[in-house]
C-alpha cells in the first residue's frame, strides 16, 4: 500500500510539473510575438513618419466641450457641452455663409467661439439661404434669415445678446435681414411720465431715451468677412476679371446668370425705378432702417483680403476707396496673428442722411460706389486687412478667410481666433 501511494504522488508530482512546463513555455511564447508585434508597428510607424496628418483625418476630439444640435432643416445650433457651462447661454451668434454655402461653412469658427466663451454663447449656423437659394435675391433671402433668427431666438428664452457672422454675400443678406429684425423703443423722461412734459417746440430726439432692439436683444457685433458692400460691377471689383473693363462689362450685362442676386451685386436691377437694392441699403427707409440697425452694433467690424481674393476686390470689402488703400509693403504683420497685417478704425462721422438721386441708380458706376461709401462710412468700422501671402492656400483666400473646410483652409485658423 505504501509503495502504491508513493507511486502515484510521484506521478502526480511529475504531472504538475508539465503542465507548469507548458504554461511557462506558452507564456514565453505569448511575450515573443507581442515582442515582434511591437518591433513590427515601430517600423511600420517610422516608415510613413513624414506624411503628414491633415486637419479633416484627425478624430474629432479637438472640441470635446462642444455640442451640435440640428434643427432638422439643415442648420444648427453649436453650444457648449453641459458640464462645460454653468449658466444657460446669453448671447446668440448667428453666422451666415455666402453663394453656394451651406451652413457647414462655419462649422470650424463656430465651435471655436463656443470654446473661447463657454458659458455665454450659443452660435446658430443659418441654413436658411444655401446653395442654389443664393440665387433668390438680398432682399428675399435677407427675408428668410430674418425670420430664422426670430424662431432661433423663440428657442432660447435667456437669450440678451446678438451677433452676426457673415461671409461674402452672407453679409449683405445679414444687412438686409438686421432691418428687418430692427425696433427702436422710446421712452419718456421720468419728469414727462409725472406730467411735466415740455412744449412740442422744445422737446427734441436727444432728450428721449432710445433702446436699440435686433429681435428683441441687444445688438454687440456686426462682423464681415470678405463682404462685397460696394457690389460686383466696379472696376477692379471682381479681381478675377484682371482689371479688364471688357470682362467686367460684359459680366455685368450676364448677371442674370445668378438670378435676382447676380443683378443686386452689379447693380443691374431697378425694381419699380428705384436705385439698385445696395444703393437703397445705405439709407435709412420708411419700412426699412438699414443704417439705424447697423449704427446699434457696438462693434462693426470689416476682414478684408488684401491680396488673392479673385471673388471680392479689396476695397469692396473694406469699404474704402481705392486711392485710400494702404499699400501693402507699408502693412505690419500682426504679432500674434500671423495672416493680420492692419487693424485700424475708421473716422467716426456723425450720421447724416444720404440723398440719393435717380440719375445716379442709372448713371456711373464710380458715382454708385461714392454713395455706398459715403453712407457705409457715416458708422465707425474696424478694419481689419487680411493676407496668405507666403501660403500655398492663398489661392483659395476667399474661402480660406473663413476656415470654409479646415483640410485646405486652415490657415485662416488665427483669423477666427482674433474674431473670438
Amino acid at each position: 500500500m505504501g509503495s502504491m501511494e508513493m507511486e502515484t504522488s510521484t506521478e502526480t508530482v511529475r504531472e504538475e510539473e508539465d503542465q507548469k512546463a507548458e504554461t511557462d513555455l506558452n507564456e514565453n511564447k505569448l511575450r515573443i510575438k507581442n515582442v515582434k508585434n511591437m518591433a513590427k508597428n515601430k517600423k511600420k510607424k517610422s516608415k510613413f513618419h513624414f506624411i503628414p496628418k491633415l486637419g479633416c483625418m484627425r478624430l474629432n476630439d479637438e472640441f470635446p466641450a462642444v455640442a451640435e444640435k440640428p434643427d432638422g432643416d439643415g442648420s444648427f445650433d453649436v453650444e457648449a457641452g453641459c458640464n462645460q457651462k454653468n449658466r444657460e447661454p446669453n448671447h446668440l451668434i448667428v453666422m451666415v455663409n455666402g453663394i453656394i454655402g451651406s451652413a457647414q461653412n462655419w462649422r470650424y469658427a463656430a465651435k471655436q467661439f463656443v470654446k473661447a466663451y463657454p458659458s455665454d454663447v450659443v452660435v446658430h449656423c443659418s441654413e436658411s439661404n444655401s446653395s442654389m437659394l443664393t440665387f433668390d435675391g438680398v432682399d428675399v433671402m435677407g427675408t428668410r434669415l430674418a425670420n430664422e433668427v426670430i424662431s432661433v431666438v423663440d428657442r432660447h428664452p435667456y437669450l440678451q445678446k446678438i451677433s452676426f457672422v457673415g461671409h461674402s454675400l452672407g453679409g449683405l443678406i445679414a444687412r438686409y435681414a438686421i432691418a428687418r429684425l430692427y425696433r427702436q423703443d422710446l421712452s419718456k423722461k421720468p419728469g414727462e411720465e409725472n406730467g411735466e412734459c415740455q412744449g412740442e417746440s422744445n422737446r427734441s430726439f436727444a432728450e428721449e431715451k432710445s433702446e436699440d432692439r435686433i429681435a428683441g436683444l441687444e445688438p454687440v457685433n456686426f462682423i464681415t468677412f470678405a463682404t462685397p458692400h460696394l457690389g460686383s460691377r466696379g472696376h477692379k471689383q471682381v479681381p478675377l476679371f484682371c482689371g479688364l473693363y471688357s470682362m467686367e462689362k460684359v459680366a455685368s450685362r450676364g448677371s442674370w446668370l445668378l438670378g435676382r442676386t447676380g443683378k443686386h451685386l452689379f447693380l443691374t436691377d431697378s425694381d419699380d425705378g428705384k436705385p439698385p437694392l445696395l444703393l437703397q441699403m445705405v439709407n435709412d427707409s420708411e419700412n426699412l432702417k438699414f443704417i439705424s440697425a447697423l449704427h446699434s452694433f457696438k462693434r462693426r467690424v470689416a476682414y478684408a483680403n488684401a491680396s488673392f481674393d479673385h471673388v471680392v476686390g479689396w476695397s469692396s470689402s473694406s469699404l474704402r476707396r481705392r486711392n485710400e488703400l494702404p499699400k501693402r509693403r507699408y502693412l505690419q504683420k500682426h504679432a500674434k496673428y500671423p495672416h493680420i497685417f492692419d487693424e485700424g478704425a475708421s473716422k467716426t462721422v456723425k450720421p447724416q442722411e444720404v440723398h440719393l438721386k435717380v440719375k445716379i441708380a442709372r448713371g456711373k458706376t464710380i458715382e454708385m460706389e461714392e454713395e455706398m461709401i459715403r453712407g457705409l462710412t457715416r458708422l465707425s468700422w474696424e478694419r481689419i486687412d487680411v493676407t496668405f501671402s507666403g501660403s500655398i492656400q492663398r489661392f483659395l483666400a476667399h474661402n480660406t478667410i473663413q476656415v470654409k473646410t479646415y483640410c485646405i483652409n486652415s490657415d485662416g485658423a488665427d483669423l477666427s481666433l482674433h474674431a473670438d
